[in-house]
């Protein structure tokens, strides 16, 4: 023990694993930190065990994939491992994040913890993107006069090869190295403003706890349960989560017509696909990543968390309803009536960060200067020897009606739980109904969308016939009317 506190680095993981104090009223939801960093260890082992057997060219990578899972000891189950716990990553910081706007993490003394734990969010993104994906980086042309030659540059030549492969793979490759960084970065922001913040939304260095053995013991407990759950993925429904087109060799003429990025991507996804100009697409799905960072500032709210304002936690389920919402529609072909209820599922997200948590926020400030004003009332009304003593005459009346509101906010009360309940009811429902509508009336319409007359990469939502000549030939290519199929060079009148 005494080694704990004199040595220089055995000092610090003493502050923060042992003797670190934490509020003793944390719940399960403050675990989701100590998951998201299990997920980040098994990623970085299983990532530099595959990266050990993988091959990043056009020619053998496809190969080197089959290679770790037929005649690498193990390989399947490491590959299975990273391919999941990406998932599992995505899911627990989706989760982390929604509990820190449900309750107020974002706002002072932990603004620069919220900051850095952004970035992180943009960095996971980047990485999970970089493992998987050559073919979107068309987007990029959608940057003003230099985007073309940033595609190529990007590209390593005139289209994805090679070279792409490699900067992707080393730069799939480096990104968690750098996320470590940021996540230490994290923690010591974390550690100090005073720790974890905590449901009751409240600062101060009462009722405090360390974090051996309490919380480490809490912490084990999901990890029993998050290793169970992960073990359930990889042994039973591996491919669960994934795609089929990962199992066809990619062709780099040939962009699939169905191609979609993974689940955790579909909300953003959705979110670019719903604005017809590529331009202001590509701007709208960045910006709905750097959304976040905008609650510290817009968020102007004298009480931290939404555990005790009903409106603040009404229109936060609004916001996780629409982003299941979302992340549905960005799995569905670019069609109606799917990219009408985007747009308006995009307007709904951007509105909540920039009118529902500055309108909503002021107008609860508002009603809280409001009751205290009450309560100071009623706190001399009810402390004077008799019931109205110490107020004049025309004084009494106003005295009367406090006692009335509050009597009446009483009863509001009631009617606020009431009306939660039938919120939460009929979010669930409005959520229930979109998705079976999507699942069983989504593929009724006609498929129909531009590609670019270079690789046949899918770009906006523009008409298109398939060409016969490659349809006879086993390739579906849609092309706009008045063009030219991009593969055959076939004229589509």
């Amino acid at each position: 023990m005494r080694l704990l506190k004199s040595h220089p680095f055995l000092k610090l993981v003493n502050s923060y694993l042992i003797d670190g104090s934490q509020p003793s009223n944390l719940n399960f939801a403050w675990n989701f930190g100590s998951l998201l960093l299990v997920c980040l260890v098994i990623q970085i082992v299983t990532g530099v065990t595959l990266a050990m057997h993988f091959n990043p060219s056009i020619a053998e990578a496809f190969n080197s994939v089959e290679h770790i899972m037929r005649d690498v000891n193990n390989g399947w189950l490491i590959r299975y491992f990273h391919s999941n716990t990406a998932s599992a990553f995505f899911f627990l910081v989706y989760l982390h994040i929604g509990r820190g706007i449900y309750y107020g993490s974002y706002q002072k003394p932990r603004t620069i913890t919220w900051v850095i734990g952004t970035i992180i969010l943009i960095a996971m993104m980047a990485t999970g993107f970089l493992g998987y994906a050559t073919v979107i980086t068309n987007l990029l042309s959608a940057i003003p006069w230099i985007g073309g030659d940033f595609v190529e540059f990007i590209w390593g030549g005139f289209s994805v090869n090679n070279a792409t492969l490699n900067r992707f793979f080393a730069l799939h490759f480096v990104l968690p190295f750098i996320l470590v960084a940021l996540v230490l970065m994290h923690l010591i922001g974390l550690h100090d403003t005073g720790g974890s913040s905590n449901p009751m939304g409240v600062s101060g260095n009462f009722a405090r706890l360390p974090m051996g053995p309490y919380f480490r013991f809490k912490d084990l407990i999901t990890l029993f349960i998050f290793i169970w759950v992960l073990s359930l993925f990889v042994y039973f429904m591996p491919n669960g989560l994934g795609d089929s087109e990962n199992y066809i060799p990619a062709n780099p003429m040939q962009t699939p017509a169905a191609i979609v990025p993974e689940w955790y991507l579909l909300p953003f996804y959705a979110i670019l696909r719903s604005i017809p100009n590529k331009l202001l697409g590509v701007i709208a799905m960045f910006a709905a990543i750097l959304a976040i960072l905008s609650l510290p500032y817009f968020d102007l709210s004298r009480t931290r968390g939404f555990q005790f304002k009903p409106a603040s936690k009404v229109f936060f389920f609004v916001l996780v309803a629409n982003f299941i919402l979302l992340m549905a529609l960005g799995a569905k072909h670019v069609e109606s009536p799917f990219v009408e209820i985007g747009m308006v599922s995009t307007f709904v997200y951007f509105a909540y960060y920039s009118i529902s948590i500055p309108s909503i926020s002021l107008i609860e400030n508002t009603l809280l200067a409001i009751v205290q004003n009450v309560n100071k009332h009623l706190v001399a009304l009810f402390n004077s020897p008799l019931p109205f003593q110490g107020y004049s005459q025309q004084n009494k009346f106003g005295a009367n009606i406090i006692v009335y509101l509050f009597i009446k906010a009483i009863e509001l009360d009631n009617f606020k739980n009431k009306f939660m309940a039938k919120y939460v009811f009929f979010s669930f429902l409005y959520i229930l109904i979109s998705s079976i509508f999507i699942y069983y009336f989504g593929d009724n319409f006609v498929f129909a969308l531009n590609t670019s007359d270079e690789v046949g990469i899918v770009d906006n939502t523009i008409p298109g016939v398939i060409c016969p000549v490659c349809r006879d030939n086993g390739v579906e290519t849609i092309v706009i009317r008045g063009r030219d199929c991009p593969i055959c060079k076939t004229p589509m009148d």
